[in-house]
């Protein structure tokens, strides 16, 4: 009777050690996902598997090593705060933001212990995110691809493809907490080139034929894009809308002339958000945000569409192909 008792304890030792071992090894990490926009793989799908590759780039893929958990905005940045306080309870281990400084924000009035990494397009410094690029200081870093520091580059190309482009229309989302003082830089740089800017809000792609054909009632002969995460995210729906007004228009990723619009000037997207995906994994494996310096682009790209450019009746000067990084035949 002892041997039975011993063999039976022995066996449920034995089946209770995996459930014990388990117990012990530690939690997942969990990586906090904060976005303005959709999940639409359609819309941000490149970015965020492009993020995924700067955490796989470290060592980090989700299911094996670490975990993920999202939160979308739809377009909504109103949504942002109540969103990032989510994450903050959930708890994350690091929240990656995903749609420029306004969402990094949000993010960073949720919590000063979480780590965050952003993308954005406007200063850092400027916004107040961080203290400064070299030493950003408490628990943010990130990289910015300084989309609002390349307006007056995008009206000189602007002006090159439509020389006779002196009304620029400005499509902007009315809902970007930037847009004042981003308007307020765009009509100074056309200004000092003699250029006029007439202006029409669009914050749903319904709204996209409307705002484009006040443009073209204003008299606009060319659109600039406003950088904002949302025409990023429907930047299909906006390249088609601009096709029907029949508008040349340039934007501020490449993504938008692959799509079909007429050029495109600023950093590598993609490119951008593999290095947020790295600064993620570095975090996890124990750096700290306040030591990690915000990054820059390096190089911008300039991309034209010669489909776009003949279905509006433009002739691209030779100098343009030139200097292009791409031309897209």
């Amino acid at each position: 009777m002892r041997r039975r008792k011993f063999i039976t304890l022995l066996g449920g030792l034995a089946a209770a050690w995996p459930a014990v071992a388990r117990a012990q090894q530690p939690a997942m990490p969990v990586v906090g996902f904060l976005s303005g926009s959709s999940p639409d793989p359609t819309a941000h799908g490149p970015f965020v598997a492009s993020l995924r590759q700067g955490l796989a780039d470290s060592g980090f893929v989700e299911g094996r090593n670490m975990a993920v958990e999202s939160r979308w905005a739809y377009g909504d940045f109103n949504k942002l705060p109540a969103l990032a306080a989510e994450l903050v309870r959930y708890p994350v281990n690091v929240i990656a933001t995903i749609g420029g400084d306004v969402t990094a924000r949000a993010a960073k009035m949720a919590t000063a212990t979480i780590p965050i990494v952003f993308t954005a397009g406007a200063d850092p410094v400027e916004s107040g995110l961080v203290a400064s690029l070299s030493r950003p200081g408490g628990n943010i870093t990130g990289i910015t691809v300084l989309t609002s520091g390349l307006v007056t580059k995008r009206l000189e190309l602007l002006r090159e493809m439509v020389p006779s482009a002196d009304i620029i229309g400005l499509l902007s989302n009315r809902n970007n907490p930037n847009l004042a003082a981003e308007t307020t830089d765009v009509v100074a740089a056309a200004a000092a080139r003699g250029q006029r800017i007439v202006t029409a809000n669009a914050s749903q792609d319904t709204e996209f034929d409307a705002a484009l054909a006040d443009l073209a009632r204003q008299g606009a002969r060319a659109v600039f894009i406003f950088p904002d995460a949302y025409f990023t995210g429907r930047r299909e729906q906006l390249v088609a809308a601009m096709a029907r007004i029949g508008l040349p228009a340039i934007y501020h990723f490449r993504e938008f002339a692959e799509a079909g619009g007429l050029m495109s000037y600023g950093a590598n997207f993609p490119g951008a958000f593999r290095l947020a995906g790295a600064y993620v994994g570095r975090i996890l494996k124990g750096e700290k945000p306040a030591d990690l310096p915000v990054q820059q682009p390096t190089k911008f790209e300039l991309v034209i569409n010669m489909k776009a450019a003949q279905a509006l009746g433009l002739d691209v000067p030779l100098h343009l192909q030139q200097i292009a990084d791409e031309v897209i035949e």
